[in-house]
């Protein structure tokens, strides 16, 4: 990966759900920008390669088994990264999954899951961010960065996707009010809403034919390339973006309007 036009060097960024997909890919953005990244999931073996692969490469990468719908597991993901590389004082929020399913069908399981890992899990992981960030001297340095991934879905109705949207909705809230309340703290919060990128998630839906309706619908008619979240993910992580606090914006090509 070319080195990014933000520069991130002498920064930690800790980035959950990153054996793939997203998290995968700010991993190697972070670490091309010069941040040691601490990378966490649950599939260990994911991102014990993706961290051997960012080490090889010269970059600074620690992998940790991490679930964020435990706290206990958070907490320890941040005593590993603290004991590697010193607080990190970029959090990206980023762990998710997706339930599709028609409100009346979807089991109430699904739904608890759902929420426990795209709304409780971002709570969870951006609080202990915070807390760290804070009993490290972030009100004085100005340096904490927290990023939440949210989904173009939060301002969108769609079929089959209401709980999921939902929580996506409730991502885009918390970031407003974990960047008010830690304001004074020098922390800033925002929220990266993204388009739909093909994934190890979804990549199969939009080789469906209903998949391929929807790209159709859209004014483009094209999926949004995971590269176009670059520029926005560096910006939010970066000194630059030291007086842009509670935002939220949307990287999807045109395929909400």
């Amino acid at each position: 990966m070319e080195r990014p036009r933000y520069s991130l060097e002498g920064r930690v960024a800790l980035i959950t759900g990153a054996s793939s997909g997203l998290g995968a890919h700010f991993a190697r953005l972070y670490a091309a920008a010069g941040a040691a990244v601490v990378i966490g999931a649950r599939r260990i073996d994911r991102v014990e390669a993706l961290a051997g692969e960012i080490n090889s490469g010269g970059g600074r990468a620690l992998a940790v088994a991490l679930d964020v719908t435990e706290e206990a597991s958070i907490i320890a993901a941040f005593d590993a990264a603290e004991a590697s590389f010193g607080v990190p004082d970029i959090v990206v929020a980023n762990a998710g999954m997706v339930a599709p399913g028609r409100a009346i069908d979807l089991p109430a399981e699904a739904v608890r899951r759902l929420v426990d890992t795209n709304f409780n899990g971002v709570y969870l992981t951006a609080r202990e961010g915070a807390r760290r960030m804070i009993a490290a001297g972030s009100k004085q340095t100005e340096k904490g960065r927290i990023i939440l991934t949210g989904s173009i879905t939060a301002q969108e109705t769609g079929m089959g996707d209401a709980a999921y949207a939902a929580t996506k909705l409730g991502v885009q809230h918390l970031g407003r009010q974990f960047a008010r309340e830690w304001a004074r703290a020098g922390i800033n919060v925002n929220v990266i809403q993204p388009g739909y990128i093909r994934t190890e998630i979804d990549g199969e839906w939009f080789d469906s034919e209903g998949g391929k309706a929807q790209i159709a619908s859209w004014p483009r008619r094209r999926l949004t390339e995971i590269s176009a979240l670059d520029d926005m993910a560096l910006f939010f992580a970066s000194d630059a973006s030291r007086q842009v606090t509670g935002t939220f914006i949307s990287l999807d090509d045109g395929q909400s309007l």
